[in-house]
């Protein structure tokens, strides 16, 4: 495969889109952003951005004429948007597509089946129908969002001091930060035969949320931490029951559904334990304990 170098980002004012943008001009990509027609959004001068209909084939294949890779971090609210997207990208003979997982191992049967990830699976098998296009895809896998779930409260609350424990907090999970997720963007783009048409799989750090407790505890002090114990069967069974309502919530069903794969048994959230990390091929290094300290007591407020 020959060079990529011109890079389209959709969604990239999103939780992660920042993160990765910034990674990819660093790395000296040129970068197209797509926007939404009435976005007011401004991006960084090296920055070309294109405004789109997302409902129109015909704009987003005009949009990414004459690119060679698309990466999506696309909200899960719009996921669906992906498909038009995939369409495009092999009509304009897109190189490489980077569809918007980061998150849970759904290329695990039993997580992609969960009902919160049917959006991404059917955009990975749509991505699978166009390989004889030439358009390869790649995958990222990289669990939650780490620093982020630390500062908004998902996987510990270092300014509130409060942590769930799910099941206990014993099973190790991977987590990875949005700028090592950025990372990663940038070392697929750069390593496409290595990358081609399969998932990888990247972490900042494997831990335990009783572990990150514990630390927790030993950088912001021991007083003033509420701890709760939850039961991932009893959050799965939840979600379920909220399924089976005439008008389902979807925010209360997905988070329940994405508790489970990242914290519940046999999802495949400890990397580790069933792949080989890529991070070495994709320049990402992980953390040491005094680099987590130091990043929960930023978080909290104390750096």
């Amino acid at each position: 495969m020959s060079g990529i170098r011109k890079v389209v980002l959709a969604g990239a004012s999103g939780n992660l889109g920042p993160a990765i943008l910034d990674q990819l001009v660093k790395a000296g990509f040129e970068v197209t952003v797509l926007t939404r027609q009435s976005s007011t959004h401004e991006f960084p001068s090296p920055v070309t951005v294109k405004p789109v209909d997302y409902e129109s084939l015909e704009s987003l294949t005009s949009a990414l004429t004459g690119q060679d890779a698309v990466v999506s971090t696309l909200g899960s609210n719009v996921l669906d948007k992906q498909l038009l997207l995939v369409e495009a990208a092999a009509k304009a003979h897109i190189k490489r597509f980077i569809p918007s997982e980061f998150g849970s191992n759904t290329p695990r049967e039993n997580t992609g089946a969960l009902p919160v990830f049917q959006s991404k699976v059917a955009v990975q098998n749509a991505l699978k129908k166009h390989f004889s296009s030439g358009m390869s895809y790649t995958l990222v896998v990289n669990g939650p969002f780490f620093d982020w779930g630390i500062m908004v409260g998902f996987i510990m609350s270092a300014k509130g001091k409060k942590i769930t424990l799910y099941d206990g907090g014993d099973r190790t999970f991977s987590t990875t930060t949005l700028p090592d997720i950025g990372k990663a963007v940038v070392g697929v783009l750069e390593h496409p035969e290595e990358t081609r048409n399969r998932a990888v799989y990247v972490q900042s750090y494997a831990t335990t949320l009783k572990n990150l407790a514990v630390i927790g505890k030993k950088v912001l002090g021991s007083d003033g931490w509420t701890e709760n114990v939850a039961s991932v069967d009893d959050i799965v069974a939840g979600a379920w029951e909220e399924l089976k309502k005439p008008q389902p919530n979807p925010v209360k069903f997905a988070i329940q559904f994405i508790i489970a794969s990242i914290w519940g048994e046999g999802y495949g959230s400890h990397f580790e334990a069933y792949h080989k990390l890529d991070n070495d091929l994709l320049g990402i290094k992980q953390m040491t304990e005094r680099e987590l300290e130091e990043l929960i007591k930023s978080l909290a407020g104390m750096d």
